[in-house]
């Protein structure tokens, strides 16, 4: 199969609030060494790695560095990892909004982009001048683009005002027509940022259809970022794990998914960056992650682990966390001392395993709030520490919410997720 995408060697660098480099003769001198010696860029051996969470010691930052893979075509591709990874940065080079510092980008064929809210719109004109303004762009014809335009404004859902100047438009009508115009007016690359989460659920729904229509029907190559694990693992075959503007995984999207979830360690304020010694316990770290390197469907069990350090006798521990709804509304509670009695355990490090089985959660966001404790005394892990997850349902499951495991007359689990516990030291 034709590569449709080639990434070579690309990397970016900024210099963090200046434009260029900051006096005249640094830029001669990247002009006189680049352009007439045909050297290399001498500020680009200078630079620290895109840490958003840290103070560096330099004013140059790389937010892509080394970035080398190839994507086939008809492909669907998950650009995923946190936030200031490097995701937007990359699409953005592909769709030449900005250009690498380093290396080459080859792409084979049209390329529709729809990187953040309004990308391409012109804020005085109408929607529907907008269409044949981003179809020219394309490379199109008015006849080719009058053809598609009322499947485009169906699709939409915004035919009453295709005729109004997209600026009094609202955010979700700006994505639902940007996302129409990049899916129908025939790009060979489909490029979809994070917008979609803008969107509502019905139409979330229905662009996550048209692009699969788009790939596997059609045969084009979609390139697909997202913080939504489930729309991820319905859409994409292969992903790209990106963390601090280097590529740390590539493959298949569940072993992808699973590698990003599983890193997605939540660190106590109270422990790895300011420990107490005075603290009787602290936590390390927690994670959520999916039993079988899968996305979080609700016929797949979910691990919750969580590390803990005993500094002092307790007279009555608390080990475990609370799940909350979208809506904040509590539904269940795993505890690790309601589960045998056991209140206590001498000093050192212990690892905690619980596991929500398959069919418990519904479709939904949910919020896990750990509670590491000193009953009626103390919650070291403290209010702020929390895990989030999202859950989808399987297309092969019929099966509801709350259907094994919950007293739904109480909405309270305790003691009967924990799976097991060991010291470390």
């Amino acid at each position: 199969m034709a590569t449709a995408i080639e990434f070579d060697n690309i990397s970016k660098q900024y210099r963090l609030g200046l434009v260029s480099t900051k006096t005249l003769s640094h830029d001669l001198k990247r002009w006189w060494t680049v352009n007439v010696r045909g050297k290399e860029d001498p500020y680009l051996k200078i630079g620290e790695t895109n840490d958003r969470s840290t103070k560096g010691g330099s004013d140059y930052v790389w937010a892509l560095r080394d970035i080398d893979f190839k994507v086939e075509q008809g492909d669907v591709v998950g650009i995923i990892g946190k936030n200031g990874a490097g995701k937007s940065t990359l699409l953005k080079l592909l769709s030449r909004v900005t250009g690498p510092t380093t290396g080459t980008i080859k792409a084979r064929g049209r390329i529709g982009s729809l990187l953040e809210v309004g990308t391409g719109f012109h804020q005085e004109m109408t929607g529907r001048e907008n269409i044949y303004m981003n179809g020219a762009i394309l490379g199109m014809t008015k006849a080719e683009i009058t053809r598609k335009l009322d499947e485009i404004v169906d699709f939409s859902g915004c035919e009453r005002y295709i005729d109004t100047p997209v600026k009094r438009y609202s955010s979700g009508m700006m994505v639902r027509l940007g996302f129409a115009v990049a899916a129908h007016l025939d790009p060979e690359i489909l490029v979809v940022d994070e917008v979609l989460a803008v969107g509502d659920a019905e139409f979330q729904k229905k662009a996550i259809g048209k692009m699969q229509d788009v790939s596997q029907g059609e045969g084009r190559t979609v390139l697909f970022v997202s913080h939504n694990m489930a729309s991820v693992q319905r859409l994409c075959h292969h992903g790209v794990l990106l963390a601090n503007g280097q590529i740390s995984f590539m493959g298949n999207i569940s072993d992808t998914i699973h590698n990003y979830l599983s890193t997605q360690i939540i660190q106590s304020a109270y422990n790895n960056k300011n420990p107490k010694e005075t603290d009787k316990l602290n936590l390390l770290w927690a994670k959520v992650s999916p039993s079988k390197g899968d996305a979080f469907f609700n016929d797949t069990a979910i691990d919750v682990s969580f590390c803990v350090r005993i500094n002092d006798n307790i007279g009555s521990l608390v080990i475990g966390f609370n799940i909350y709804s979208s809506f904040q509304h509590p539904l269940a509670r795993a505890d690790y001392n309601d589960l045998d009695g056991r209140a206590t355990l001498e000093r050192g490090v212990y690892e905690f395993h619980f596991r929500i089985p398959p069919h418990t959660l519904s479709e939904g966001d949910y919020t896990i709030v750990l509670d590491v404790a000193e009953k009626n005394v103390k919650n070291y892990a403290g209010d702020e520490t929390v895990l989030s997850f999202r859950v989808d349902i399987n297309d092969q499951s019929n099966i509801n919410a709350f259907s094994e495991n919950i007293d739904l007359k109480s909405s309270i689990v305790r003691g009967l997720w924990l799976v097991d516990y060991n010291k470390i030291h």
